[in-house]
C-alpha cells in the first residue's frame, strides 16, 4: 500500500468517527430535549396525552357493527336496539314540548308542505278520506308509520326522538289546520 493510500484511508476513518460520534451526541440530546417536553406538566403532556391517544386509537379500530347468530346473538341484538332507541329517547326534540305548530314546522311541513313521498298536501279536500278514519287512526299510523297506495308516512315522521305526545300534537294540529 502506498503513502497516499494511509493518508487517505487515516483521513476518511478519523470523518467516519467524527460522523458517527456526532450522531451519538444527536441522539443523546434529542432524547434529553423529547424527555424535559413530553414530561412537563406545564404542557400538558405525559400521561394525560398518553390518555387522549390512547382514546383516539381506541375509537379508530372500535368495530362498526356486530355479528349476531343464534339464540344469545337474537337476544343481543335486540338489547342493542333496545339500548339505542332508549339513547334516543334522551335526545328528545324540540325540548320535549309538545307545541304541534312547531313540530309541523321544523319536521312535518317538508312533506306535507311538498308532497314528498306522495304524502298529502296541507289541503281539505287531500285529507276527507283521512280525516274520515278518525283521529285516532291517523295518529296511530303517525306513530307507527303506513304505507298506503297514495304514498308513505314514515314512523314518527323520520325522526325517532319524537315522543307519542309529540307525534299526537303534530296531528292535531294539522287536523285543526284543515278546518
Amino acid at each position: 500500500m502506498n503513502k497516499t493510500d494511509g493518508v487517505f484511508l487515516k483521513q476518511f476513518s478519523l470523518i467516519i468517527a467524527g460522523l458517527a460520534a456526532f450522531t451519538v451526541v444527536l441522539i443523546v440530546y434529542s432524547y434529553f430535549i423529547n424527555d424535559r417536553f413530553y414530561n412537563d406538566p406545564k404542557r400538558g403532556m405525559g400521561e394525560e396525552r398518553d390518555k387522549v391517544e390512547l382514546a383516539k386509537a381506541q375509537a379508530r379500530i372500535a368495530p362498526v357493527g356486530g355479528v349476531y347468530a343464534g339464540e344469545t346473538g337474537l337476544a343481543a341484538k335486540a338489547a342493542a336496539e333496545a339500548a339505542a332507541l332508549e339513547e334516543l329517547k334522551k335526545n328528545v326534540p324540540y325540548g320535549g314540548r309538545e307545541d304541534g305548530s312547531e313540530i309541523y314546522a321544523g319536521l312535518c311541513k317538508a312533506c306535507h308542505d311538498t308532497g314528498a313521498g306522495g304524502s298529502p298536501l296541507l289541503q281539505r279536500a287531500a285529507w276527507a278520506a283521512r280525516i274520515a278514519q278518525g283521529e285516532e287512526t291517523l295518529i296511530r299510523h303517525a306513530i307507527e308509520g303506513y304505507t298506503g297506495q297514495a304514498g308513505i308516512m314514515p314512523a314518527r315522521g323520520g325522526n325517532p326522538a319524537l315522543t307519542d305526545g309529540q307525534v299526537a300534537a303534530s296531528v292535531r294540529w294539522m287536523l285543526e289546520a284543515l278546518k
